[in-house]
């Protein structure tokens, strides 16, 4: 059920000093003015303040923040942070916006479509970094990919390829799959956008995409069960509302011997069988190496490309497997290009 969200309350500042959340797995660390975007080397001994909206709380936007958090700590930042969770409510999106805009952020950082959109419309004079967004030129949150100029920039967590490679997946290795359901929330941009993608990759195979529309998470799990008796798998987007109700869905497709699939690794951990994609902390520690860029080596965003996933995977759950009923063959097992880390049993 969704949170009320108490202007005086919730949007009451979460301050951490010195960013912490976990180490960087192994990966190595790179890098305000007088107009929006310019930058000036670091101060010595310098405290930054970050100030950042997240759409919602679930494991794949909280791994992309403590990413973020975690590049900014492995480069020696010593720094403030403003954490500003809108509860998956769009009342909240430009009310904080606005109070990170009239605030004293050196560094604002939006986690997911609509929360970054705010940011981009209310602050102008500062450097605005998004992640976990699907389409940040549909979304007019940059004019173009390389070197966008202005004070934006961040990374997509969305490559399309990784979709059609999942549909693919679907269609070759279960052959019985002819309906395949998707629960979504037509409200967020992102979802739309890759459901279309599926949608097309889908009807190349002969296979139809069944839409069971949502407005909140509590609708989720009525929409799964929606869809019993009327597919033969469910997918779902990188559908925040989704997302936050996974739970009811895996309760759904293990009753009823559905094959699960999802577009987030985090929800494979959680129990959907398989989704082609990354880590979300890898992809929150990018983003957090540009605003290291940014703070530190004295880059303007303008200047940094938005980044795309690259280290893209097949990550299999077979224990999610034998909940939904799914005959795990070694030919699926093939797909895995890291079987030790995207394997999971």
């Amino acid at each position: 059920m969704k949170k009320k969200f108490w202007l005086g309350l919730a949007l009451a500042s979460v301050m951490v000093v010195t960013a912490a959340c976990g180490g960087n797995n192994g990966k190595p660390s790179e890098g305000n003015g007088e107009q929006a975007g310019a930058t000036n080397a670091p101060e010595a001994g310098k405290t930054y303040n970050i100030a950042i909206s997240q759409i919602v709380e679930h494991p794949s936007l909280d791994a992309t923040r403590e990413g973020f958090l975690a590049a900014l700590k492995d480069a020696g930042l010593e720094v403030n942070v403003d954490y500003n969770n809108a509860q998956g409510d769009p009342n909240n999106f430009k009310s904080i916006a606005e109070k990170i805009a009239s605030g004293n952020a050196d560094l604002a950082l939006g986690i997911a479509t609509n929360t970054s959109s705010a940011l981009v419309e209310e602050v102008k004079d500062k450097p605005v970094l998004f992640a976990a967004v699907t389409d940040p030129l549909k979304e007019k949150l940059v004019p173009q990919l390389k070197a966008p100029g202005g004070n934006v920039t961040g990374a997509s967590d969305t490559n399309p390829e990784a979709i059609v490679q999942l549909m693919d997946f679907i269609a070759k290795e279960l052959p019985e799959v002819k309906k395949v359901g998707i629960i979504i929330n037509e409200g967020e941009p992102n979802a739309v956008v890759m459901s279309d993608i599926a949608q097309e990759a889908l009807s190349k195979h002969g296979i139809e995409l069944v839409k069971a529309p949502i407005v909140n998470s509590s609708d989720v799990q009525q929409a799964a069960q929606s869809l019993v008796g009327r597919v033969d798998a469910v997918y779902i987007t990188l559908d925040n509302t989704v997302v936050e109700g996974a739970d009811a869905i895996l309760d759904v497709v293990e009753k009823n011997k559905i094959p699960f699939f999802s577009a987030d690794r985090d929800t494979v951990e959680k129990g959907a069988f398989a989704t082609v994609g990354f880590k979300y902390f890898d992809h929150g520690y990018e983003v957090g190496q540009m605003a290291v860029e940014i703070l530190k080596n004295g880059k303007k965003p303008g200047e940094l490309d938005v980044r795309t996933p690259e280290k893209l995977d097949f990550i299999l759950n077979l224990k999610a497997a034998e909940a939904q009923g799914i005959t795990v063959t070694e030919a699926m097992k093939a797909y895995v290009k890291d079987p030790e880390n995207n394997i999971i049993e």
